[in-house]
């Protein structure tokens, strides 16, 4: 590496910045200048990183002169109008938001499964799949390159920090307000107490909900959609068959899934479980006599995804039955946008 390339990190102070900057703290050192940028309201903020106190910019044109690779954590409409700016400063955009995961032009990367695809960016722009499907797609890719997948269908189970800070605020409010009820009426003490369903559509403490994002075609969420969509840009396999349902749990963080796979050849419970052992970015945790398996509440703050219950299936020697956690604030969101970012880094 000839030069260390200079980073800046676009919504610093949101839920999955304040990760990605402990991220960038933790991880080997590969930048030169961190260069912090939020909205005007946040301009002038300090933030540590690396040790170091940096001040807060304010989101314009001028804030990307000089800054070689650009990490976006910011709501959809906000990367669709900056990303291409920032771009056409000069910096490589690696974006976290859904407005260019789907653009043909723009590779959808996981560098645990298909890191080649980020050197390919006509448009100087990276994207970053969505939590839910980074949640399984590590471990499904390590699957794949064994057995060939041909079919998945998938059951999320999703954290509330997927619906961003005002997810976690209202969980939080809506575990207090039902704390201490004890009316021997379960649903009536959750329609007395909880007053906001925040972003979620019926309340969410005490509760599930059986929804994730906003409605698309068939009566699928856009979650669900997502989750098909993405699977087969990052596998390389536009005709895989996807099917997903995304249901909202009362996790604060981490997104767990119940996936179903269908494969090309037969497949093994002990040599599936040494595939995962053995793949980047996977954590096998698998003795069910132990009660040994992977939850969100150990999983949280952790970097890969956890992978358990891993079965072949009673009826279809072709087919494999695992369930799977992965923080979504940090791989699911921050570390992967961190490690396409070391990729690019590399390339100075």
């Amino acid at each position: 590496m000839s030069k260390k390339p200079s980073l800046a990190v676009v919504g610093a102070t949101g839920a999955v910045g304040t990760v990605m900057l402990d991220i960038l703290t933790k991880r080997e050192n590969v930048y030169g200048e961190i260069r912090l940028i939020a909205s005007a309201r946040s301009a002038g903020k300090k933030l540590m990183c690396r040790g170091e106190e940096l001040t807060v910019v304010a989101l314009s044109p001028e804030a990307f002169d000089g800054i070689d690779i650009a990490m976006f954590d910011v709501p959809d409409e906000i990367s669709a109008e900056w990303a291409p700016i920032a771009a056409s400063r000069g910096a490589v955009v690696v974006d976290n938001s859904g407005a260019f995961r789907m653009d043909p032009e723009v590779p959808l990367v996981v560098p645990e499964v298909n890191p080649k695809a980020a050197k390919k960016r006509p448009k100087g722009i990276i994207s970053n799949p969505n939590c839910t499907t980074l949640s399984m797609i590590v471990a499904m890719g390590a699957l794949n390159k064994e057995y060939k997948l041909l079919e998945l269908v998938v059951a999320s189970y999703q954290a509330a920090s997927g619906a961003g800070q005002s997810g976690i605020d209202t969980l939080r409010e809506q575990i207090s307000a039902v704390a201490g009820t004890n009316s021997g009426d379960v649903a009536n003490d959750s329609k007395a107490h909880i007053k906001d369903n925040g972003p979620f559509p019926k309340p969410l403490a005490l509760n599930v909900i059986p929804w994730a994002g906003s409605l698309k075609e068939e009566g699928y969420s856009s979650e669900e959609i997502k989750v098909r969509n993405e699977s087969r840009k990052i596998l390389g396999m536009p005709d895989l068959k996807v099917s997903a349902t995304c249901v909202r749990v009362p996790v604060l963080t981490t997104h767990s899934l119940a996936v179903h796979a269908i494969f090309k050849k037969k497949v093994s419970r002990k040599e599936a479980q040494e595939i995962l052992r053995n793949a980047a970015g996977v954590k096998l945790v698998d003795d069910p006599e132990k009660y040994e398996f992977p939850t969100p509440a150990e999983v949280v703050g952790t970097d890969p995804t956890w992978v358990g219950r891993v079965r072949r299936s009673l009826d279809d020697k072709h087919a494999l039955d695992l369930f799977l956690c992965g923080d979504n604030l940090r791989k699911g969101a921050a570390l992967n946008t961190a490690q396409i970012a070391e990729l690019v880094a590399k390339e100075f």
